[in-house]
């Protein structure tokens, strides 16, 4: 839990938070929650086939179909999701503080085709509390802009074990992953990227 804090735009970047055994070990703890609560590819309300694979921890799960962008406090077949693995707790309470948990751990695979948009987190009802994200296995290009859309953006590498929050200003920036560097980590045995995002969501 050590390295240099990076700040661009208010997003603070935590470098090498998590050094290689707490990577291996939070790993064996989310192929648990994808045991309990399978990877999809969800589609968004446009209809298009989003290319990272998802799925959720915690009191509620983020889910995308034609219907909109929502939490869900169960999985399609009614099933509670799987609760968050206590590593992750400890994260955020060491960098957001005790006062108040994470109520969904988004849990996002990028394999090496995969890419995120520019988009803001913005469907929670409490925007005082931050946004934090975890970045296991390949590097992935994190690009970053603003609170409106459009406009100058900033780009930098995030590497395995990097930790993100993106909180006060930052909170509703604009921000996404324009590609993976393939071969970059070991971590994962199938290569690619996972992206564990935390948010308060009422």
């Amino acid at each position: 839990m050590a390295g240099t804090v990076l700040n661009i735009r208010g997003v603070e970047i935590h470098k090498g938070y998590l050094a290689p055994d707490a990577q291996a070990r939070l790993v064996e703890d989310l192929r648990g929650v994808v045991r309990a609560a399978a990877f999809a590819r969800p589609v968004t309300p446009g209809g298009r086939r989003m290319s990272v694979r998802m799925t959720s921890a915690g009191r509620y799960g983020w889910v995308t179909d034609r219907s909109g962008y929502r939490y869900e406090p169960c999985q399609a077949d009614d099933s509670p999701w799987p609760a968050i693995p206590q590593a992750v707790l400890d994260i955020w309470a060491d960098l957001v503080g005790d006062r108040r948990g994470p109520d969904c751990c988004l849990v996002n695979y990028y394999d090496e085709s995969a890419k995120m948009g520019m988009h803001q987190d913005r469907d929670e009802s409490d925007f005082s509390w931050p946004v934090l994200s975890v970045s296991l296995g390949a590097s992935a290009l994190f690009r970053i802009g603003n609170t409106t859309r459009g406009g100058r953006t900033e780009s930098t590498w995030l590497e395995s074990g990097d930790v993100l929050v993106m909180g006060g200003e930052a909170r509703l920036i604009y921000h996404g992953i324009d590609r993976i560097r393939v071969g970059s980590s070991t971590l994962l045995p199938r290569g690619g990227r996972i992206n564990l995002t935390l948010r308060v969501v009422d």
